[in-house]
């Protein structure tokens, strides 16, 4: 089990490494978590992002300064309670989070459509389906 983990994990880097965008921005890795956190948990404010990358509230407030002043995300009120600040990701905030954590589309179209065939490609996409669903159920435990 724990050879299957790490290969698993050695695929999936070698495939991010050798599939990833080019970075055009400086960005810590730090700020691209708490932009995924945003992006894939819905309403947060500093509170959650505090929690989720495991820092102190102003710690979390300081990432966020940061981010708001890059025009990487912008706040909005809550409309469940007038008192709670939403973070939102920007067009621009999207765009960066996209480049800093997907793979390059135009590298996966050369994979997926140039150098495999219908039932490779159908492979691939039921693994990463399936494995996405499991990876669900643990997130939310």
């Amino acid at each position: 089990m724990i050879r299957e983990i790490a290969f698993l994990n050695h695929l999936w880097t070698d495939i991010y490494y050798q599939l990833r965008y080019n970075h055009q921005e400086k960005i810590t890795h730090q700020s691209i978590r708490i932009l995924q956190v945003i992006q894939k948990e819905g309403e947060v404010g500093i509170k959650e992002i505090a929690e989720a990358i495991q820092v102190s509230h102003n710690t979390a407030s300081e990432h966020i300064k940061r981010l708001l002043k890059k025009n990487y995300l912008f706040k909005i009120r809550s409309s469940k309670d007038e008192r709670k600040v939403i973070l939102r990701l920007s067009d621009l905030g999207n765009e960066v989070l996209h480049r800093h954590s997907s793979l390059d589309e135009e590298k996966l179209k050369q994979v997926l459509f140039e150098r495999m065939n219908d039932e490779e490609r159908h492979r691939i996409l039921e693994a990463f389906t399936l494995l996405k669903e499991r990876a669900k159920d643990v997130h939310n435990r």
